[in-house]
């Protein structure tokens, strides 16, 4: 699994380097074994951004980006649309990716963490509660945040020593002490459907999904392929870290 995520993540345009940071002894020998770079990084980090922050911390990248370890079908697309969000816009440090939630249930399950943000895309508040309420039977689209985070190095390097606010505490997402310390995040509509793998029934799920998509993907960069190439912009020295926290005991 890790190996999907590894090289689809590769084929995302405006990522010049992937590594792998990880505490996990058994995750840096899988990771050498189809030829992946890896940073190992101290044990008892309380999220990936404090551990991503870590690792990043030895490389030169204007621009970082957080990806999920246990994402198999992350879609490159995405990836570069939340590292575009940086690009054109100067003065946000951070971004991450929002999804239009489809099915109902979701917005009743906590593990599915909602977020609104402003007419101009930049987040509000995050909540594993449903939000907005919406008062009366008016038509409203909510959303899900996607747990792809796009960082300016400076910004993540100085995230481990924000002070933990109450919000953070209570809804115990990381994401909340940068908007409680005042920092904007911009978060970018995408179609990407997160499918994170969490259980035995996830990753079967998943294994059917990625053969599905092998298709699709290719055609999507095929015809990516016929436009410039955005890596001799200044996004050219982006890394990638795939946090790997989540794999541990899988």
């Amino acid at each position: 699994m890790l190996q999907h995520v590894y090289e689809r993540a590769s084929q995302a345009r405006y990522l010049t380097r992937i590594l792998i940071a990880t505490d996990d002894e058994r995750i840096r020998e899988e990771a050498a074994g189809f030829g992946a770079p890896v940073r190992m990084t101290h044990a008892g980090h309380p999220s990936g951004t404090d551990r991503v922050a870590e690792a990043a911390s030895s490389e030169p990248a204007e621009i970082v980006v957080n990806i999920q370890g246990d994402e198999p079908l992350i879609d490159p697309a995405a990836i570069d649309a939340a590292v575009l969000a940086l690009l054109e816009d100067s003065e946000a440090p951070m971004a991450t990716l929002r999804k239009a939630i489809e099915h109902p249930a979701e917005l009743a399950n906590p593990n599915v963490v909602k977020l609104v943000a402003d007419l101009a895309g930049n987040a509000l508040y995050f909540s594993r509660s449903a939000i907005p309420y919406v008062r009366g039977d008016q038509p409203h689209t909510w959303y899900k945040h996607i747990g792809l985070y796009v960082y300016r190095r400076d910004f993540l390097l100085a995230y481990p020593d924000l002070p933990v606010g109450p919000l953070e505490r209570a809804e115990r997402l990381e994401q909340l002490r940068a908007l409680e310390n005042g920092y904007r995040i911009r978060a970018v509509e995408t179609e990407y459907e997160s499918f994170g793998v969490d259980t035995p029934e996830d990753l079967e799920r998943v294994s059917r999904l990625y053969e599905a998509s092998l298709h699709r993907l290719d055609a999507c960069f095929a015809r990516a392929s016929g436009g410039a190439a955005p890596r001799d912009r200044d996004a050219g020295t982006g890394r990638a870290f795939l946090d790997t926290g989540m794999l541990r005991n899988g």
